[in-house]
């Protein structure tokens, strides 16, 4: 039994190091968004009615409840201190209610979301083949690169005259790739960033607090 509680002590221990990070890294990324200096141009890129600003200190909240959650979980696990330990789990339901109001919320409604997202995405296209907002061009072209992708909703189109510029960033490796496609004489990604899997699930792991 000894055994048994020691594991999970140390499993405990080390879960809660990560949420830790996990915390850390959404609060720093916040933060850089709230502060640095590309960051009004990436969260403002145009006239959208939608405060941007509203998601980022979502995050913040986020971000500091689960350092302090696993602040708490690691201390009480390696002290196997009672009281911070009905702390932990009583945030931890506390976070369960708010996920299941969040949901209930968000299902009615459903309408106003998507149509603040739909604007935001028209916004950020039309910033793409805008003449100004070269911070969010070259932020959106770091994105491409990294996730293998092209474009927001229509693909290469999105970018316009702008393509010529950023093309590098949507480049295939080979046109015998299925992922590829041709656009303007260049080889690029076919999936547009909207559609990447990878993008979606970082997106989800922000939101419900797990890296």
């Amino acid at each position: 039994m000894a055994g048994v509680s020691v594991c999970i002590k140390y499993s405990m221990f080390i879960f809660n190091v990560v949420s830790w990070l996990c915390g850390t890294s959404i609060l720093a990324v916040a933060i850089w968004l709230q502060a640095g200096k590309d960051g009004p141009e990436i969260l403002s890129p145009g006239a959208a009615t939608i405060n941007p600003y509203i998601a980022v200190n979502i995050l913040i909240v986020v971000g500091v409840t689960i350092m302090i959650l696993g602040f708490l979980g690691c201390f009480g696990a390696m002290k196997e201190n009672q009281f911070v330990l009905l702390l932990f789990f009583i945030g931890l339901t506390l976070i369960l209610l708010l996920q299941v109001v969040a949901g209930i919320v968000g299902a009615t409604n459903k309408s106003k979301t998507e149509r603040a997202l739909k604007e935001t995405l028209q916004t950020n296209v039309h910033l793409l083949s805008a003449t100004n907002g070269k911070l969010f061009q070259k932020a959106f072209s770091e994105i491409q690169e990294k996730l293998k992708c092209c474009g927001l909703i229509n693909g290469a189109s999105d970018w316009g005259d702008n393509f010529q510029y950023y093309y590098k960033s949507c480049e295939c490796p080979g046109a015998s790739d299925s992922s590829c496609t041709k656009y303007d004489g260049k080889t690029i990604y076919k999936q547009m960033l909207i559609f990447k899997k990878s993008f979606h699930s970082y997106w989800t792991s922000v939101w419900t607090g797990s890296c």
